[in-house]
């Protein structure tokens, strides 16, 4: 057994912060790969809600791996996993399949079948859902990944957690993600309006952050108060396609379009800090915004809030 496997052995959970436009996605993918990831994990579980980001994790965890269905669509048919060859020849080494996706076409017991039998042939299989097939399977994931606002990386002793331990934790939180994705959309469709283009996103625990090279000439209370117009119109926010989506009729650049809300109404308590904030290294001058803390926003008690909670940059999302 590698030096590698054994420190992997001793991990236990690790908690990330999700991001939410696509290329930061991918870039966290490969990082849990790095860092987490061992070449002798045969079973890879992924937990979370529709739009969360689990394929999107996936293609930065295994880059190359050819998803047997994503949000675009369903890429191969008949499901490969389904039809292992008997001697194991000529077969994948690494499958993936969305269990949500494929009990419309197998029962739960088939699907469990075939992933013990690609086990004990000693591949790799990666489920999306696989809280939904774990009852089934009677073995838990040797890594398991949820996704929510956060992203929980564990892997899995007989002292737990199980499936539905993640799957409570992150199916309770993303509704913080989609709010915060949302309100930092209309900030920044605001934003364009005052003819202010570049500026980096940052992901922050309810929250985001833009942060500006050269600060911008603008008022941060009338910069709000346009956004809570627009909270207050209730404007329906829907997806046009993998970069965009509709702010009403308006079309809106987005990397991550289905992490949202589904009206601009459903963002509950969205307030700006009101004035701009200095990143004290590089100078940059920065909006926060958070959403779903009731109470007025004190800098100094950030912490105590666990806002601060930095993921790396994305320019232009």
């Amino acid at each position: 057994m590698s030096y590698s496997d054994r420190m992997q052995r001793n991990h236990l959970y690790s908690v990330l912060l999700s991001p939410r436009g696509a290329p930061r996605m991918v870039d966290q993918g490969m990082q849990i790969a790095q860092q987490y990831l061992s070449p002798f994990d045969r079973l890879i579980g992924l937990i979370g809600d529709s739009g969360s980001g689990k394929s999107i994790l996936l293609k930065g965890m295994f880059p190359g791996l050819e998803l047997t269905n994503d949000d675009e669509g369903v890429n191969v048919r008949p499901l490969p996993i389904m039809h292992q060859d008997d001697t194991g020849f000529f077969t994948p080494h690494t499958y993936h399949l969305d269990i949500r996706f494929e009990m419309a076409f197998y029962q739960p017991h088939e699907l469990a079948d075939a992933i013990r039998l690609a086990d004990e042939r000693g591949k790799r299989v990666v489920i999306e859902h696989f809280d939904l097939i774990y009852p089934y399977l009677g073995m838990n994931a040797h890594l398991l990944i949820g996704i929510g606002e956060e992203i929980i990386v564990t892997r899995p002793s007989v002292f737990g957690p199980e499936p539905d331990d993640i799957k409570e934790v992150v199916f309770a939180s993303i509704g913080n993600r989609r709010m915060a994705h949302t309100a930092d959309d209309l900030v920044e469709y605001c934003l364009i309006d005052r003819r202010v283009y570049h500026f980096d996103h940052y992901d922050v625990r309810n929250g985001f952050i833009l942060s500006f090279h050269e600060r911008p000439q603008i008022d941060l209370r009338e910069l709000e108060a346009d956004v809570k117009k627009l909270i207050a119109q209730d404007l329906p926010i829907s997806f046009l396609d993998n970069t965009h989506i509709l702010i009403g009729d308006q079309r809106h650049y987005c990397t991550g379009p289905r992490m949202h809300v589904s009206s601009t109404g459903e963002i509950k308590d969205f307030q700006l800090y009101h004035e701009f904030l200095i990143h004290r290294i590089t100078r940059d001058s920065q909006i926060l915004g958070v959403v779903n803390i009731p109470e007025e926003i004190v800098l100094s008690e950030l912490n105590s809030l666990k806002l601060m909670t930095f993921a790396k940059p994305d320019v232009g999302k």
